[in-house]
This record gives structure tokens, C-alpha cells and sequence, in this order.
């Protein structure tokens, strides 16, 4: 991709794409009063040495500790009228390895990082293997038991549609109404990885987290699939699963109207080729 080098103007709003490793973060938001790094901190700090002022972000879904994010969508208005080509190269030069800008676009005004997207996209990735893989902690979740994923698909089909997902819903969750609409819920594998892709309009706090918790005692057979769809019926989230372990977690497409023009969401590295 060509970086244009054309100097914006003062004010644009720019829409960019962020690709950041959770595992060294304290989650995307920016908390200043606690002692702790957070992914939103080091852009804004690093955006700040291009504008030589302050410049907030605002994002298309914050993450949690440990979460990744390979296709983040971000918005940030322009203060002095720098280039494509400054937000982007400029900004990587003092980032951190472990977050990157992979693109940057002027927007129309209207644009908004969160309130504008359509659609967000997860894949949550599973080493099912009998020992812990070395090379990939902190990358997937580890999972020793064998899984049947015929049942855990059977279970993720409920969740198909609009939902009240509280049983899926962290207690310390601040979204206004519980109910989210999933288009897709899918359980897969590729060798030694089970990867579990879901799709829906938004999402609640830890609710990915809490319903892969739950599809893996569907999997391992420690409980039931008629099980799974009582505590969605139910909407108790104390007789759903343990909380899935942020490690495998990833935040791979954000969508929207295509009146916008961003760019295609590309297929990802290694671990997250195949649809996202």
C-alpha cells in the first residue's frame, strides 16, 4: 500500500487500522491513575510525537488484558495536518514491536470508530493437545481434553439471532441492554487447533470468553448441549462455565458501510488464515 505524503488539514478525521499483541498490555483502554501499560497509551504517545500535541483515540471495541487485536479500527482527529504517510510510518518508528499501524485514511466527519461499525468479528483459538505448546503461550489457549466439535457446533447454533446474553455477560459488563444479535458462531479445526469464530453486532464484556468456556464443557462432555441452551435461556451467569482464558482471544474484522471505503480486512497471519 502507497502512503500518500500530501499533507491533510487540520481537523480531518482519520480512521486507521491497528494491529497490537495483548499478552503485554494491560487491555486497550487507557486507565492513567493505575501503574500499568495499555495498548490505547502507547498509540496515543507515539501519535503525539508526530503532532507535537495530544491526540485522543477512540476505538471500535476495547479489549481486555492479554486480548489481541489483528484488525483494531481506530479514529483520531488531525490537529496540525500531517500526511498519511507520517500517521503511519511515522507513528510505527515509536511504537513498540508489538503494536502497529497498518494503514490510515481521512474520513468523513461522521465517522465514528465504535458507534459506526456494523459488525465485529472474534476468533478465539484453541492448542488441543495433551501438553501445554511452548512456542505458542501466550498466542492460544491450551486445552488437553479431547473435543467433539460436532456437539460443540450443536450448542453454538442457539446463540444464533438476538439474544439476552447475560449468561454470558460480565458482572462488572456496562453495556445499557444485554441483548446482541450473532450472525455466526462457528467451531472448527486446523491440526491441533480448535477455533472457534463468532460474529455479531457487538459484544458484551467477556461474552466471547464466557461462551468458549461454556462450548468447551460441551466439548469435553462434562456437560450437555441441552445444558448449554438452558443457561442461555436462563440468563444466570452463575450456571455458565468458567471464563475462557483471554490468551487465545483475538479481535480479527471490524465491518462497515461501505460508503466509508475502508479498506478489506486482509486474512491474517499464520494462526488466522482461513475466513475471519
Amino acid at each position: 500500500m502507497n502512503f500518500s505524503d500530501a499533507p491533510l488539514s487540520p481537523g480531518t478525521r482519520v480512521a486507521a487500522r491497528v494491529e497490537y499483541l495483548g499478552k503485554g498490555y494491560h487491555g486497550w483502554q487507557a486507565q492513567p491513575h493505575l501503574d500499568v501499560m495499555t495498548v490505547q497509551e502507547v498509540l496515543e504517545q507515539s501519535l503525539q510525537e508526530i503532532a507535537g500535541c495530544a491526540i485522543k483515540t477512540t476505538c471500535a471495541g476495547r479489549t481486555d488484558t492479554g486480548v489481541h487485536g489483528f484488525s483494531q479500527i481506530v479514529h483520531f482527529d488531525d490537529p496540525v495536518g500531517r500526511s498519511v504517510k507520517a500517521w503511519v510510518l511515522g507513528t510505527n518508528r515509536h511504537l513498540p514491536n508489538d503494536v502497529r499501524i497498518h494503514w490510515a485514511m481521512p474520513v468523513e466527519q461522521d465517522f465514528h470508530a465504535r458507534f459506526s461499525a456494523t459488525a465485529r468479528k472474534y476468533r478465539y483459538l484453541i492448542a488441543n493437545t495433551p501438553v501445554r505448546p511452548a512456542l505458542l503461550n501466550g498466542l492460544v489457549t491450551w486445552f488437553r481434553h479431547p473435543l467433539q466439535l460436532d456437539l460443540m457446533n450443536d450448542a453454538a447454533s442457539s446463540l444464533i439471532g438476538e439474544h439476552d446474553f447475560s449468561a454470558f455477560r460480565a458482572a462488572s459488563c456496562q453495556a445499557n441492554t444485554p441483548y446482541r444479535c450473532v450472525t455466526r458462531c462457528e467451531v472448527t479445526r486446523q491440526g491441533d487447533l480448535v477455533i472457534v469464530d463468532v460474529c455479531a453486532n457487538a459484544f458484551l464484556h467477556h461474552m466471547v470468553r464466557n461462551i468458549v468456556g461454556s462450548l468447551l464443557a460441551v466439548g469435553c462432555e462434562s456437560q450437555s448441549v441441552d445444558w448449554f441452551r438452558s443457561v442461555l435461556a436462563t440468563q444466570d451467569r452463575t450456571l455458565a462455565a468458567e471464563t475462557a482464558p483471554p490468551d487465545g482471544l483475538y479481535l480479527t474484522a471490524v465491518h462497515y458501510p461501505d460508503t466509508f471505503g475502508l479498506p478489506a480486512t486482509p486474512s491474517g497471519p499464520t494462526l488466522l488464515e482461513g475466513r475471519v
